[in-house]
């Protein structure tokens, strides 16, 4: 008999995942287009132009669109999943550390810390026997206790690369560019790389009860 992961009590849930995906990429397209037409939005909206240039008029569209997400989130959904809930807190504690110290280091810190922040927690986890990544994504799905561990090593290992990337994207490039490949960069990739674990979760994913009571008859 196949063992289970250890994450027995995570949440089970199913989602839409359109809306799930939409929820998530929202934000991210508000923060893109505020500040891809800041100068518009200030001239527009003069009461913006107190919050400084176009990064930081987007940064506070970004804060209020990550707001309007988990709201909608928990309300159509009915609960927050943790890993955006995580994310939304760390935009707004440094979204607004940024507003107020006219310092767009901040804002452009977040993904590190963010993908810093899971990469090491699902490591660190696997170090002391837990295998999180179900409570992570909210997985729906049932996978074996060596399919977990692969599965958190590889996204854990990913996180961290995501991390490294911002750094070298932020520090290097425009800030255009920076928030450019935030959404269309980052996204496609992680959206890449989640399609390349399907084999690992199709090999390692247990049967249900209902399918093998069905298999069996």
């Amino acid at each position: 008999m196949q063992s289970v992961t250890n994450v027995e009590n995570r949440p089970a849930t199913k989602e839409n995942p359109l809306l799930k995906l939409a929820l998530e990429l929202g934000p991210l397209m508000v923060f893109f287009f505020a500040n891809l037409r800041g100068a518009w939005l200030i001239k527009t909206f003069p009461a913006l132009d107190a919050l400084g240039g176009p990064l930081f008029v987007a940064t506070a569209l970004f804060m209020a669109a990550t707001i309007i997400s988990l709201v909608c989130s928990k309300i159509i959904v009915g609960h927050l999943p943790i890993m955006p809930f995580v994310s939304g807190i760390v935009v707004l504690v440094f979204g607004g550390l940024s507003i107020y110290l006219q310092n767009e280091t901040f804002i452009k810190m977040k993904p590190t810390i963010i993908n810093t922040l899971f990469g090491v927690v699902l490591l660190g986890g696997l170090f002391f026997g837990k295998t999180l990544l179900g409570y992570v994504f909210n997985a729906a799905f049932e996978l074996t206790e060596e399919g977990w561990r692969k599965l958190t090593i590889r996204w854990g290992i990913f996180f961290l690369f995501l991390a490294v990337l911002n750094e070298v994207v932020w520090r290097n490039f425009s800030d255009d560019t920076w928030v450019a490949f935030k959404v269309w960069g980052t996204m496609p990739i992680t959206i890449l790389f989640t399609m390349a674990q399907m084999p690992l979760i199709m090999k390692h994913t247990v049967e249900t009860k209902d399918e093998e009571t069905g298999a069996a008859e």
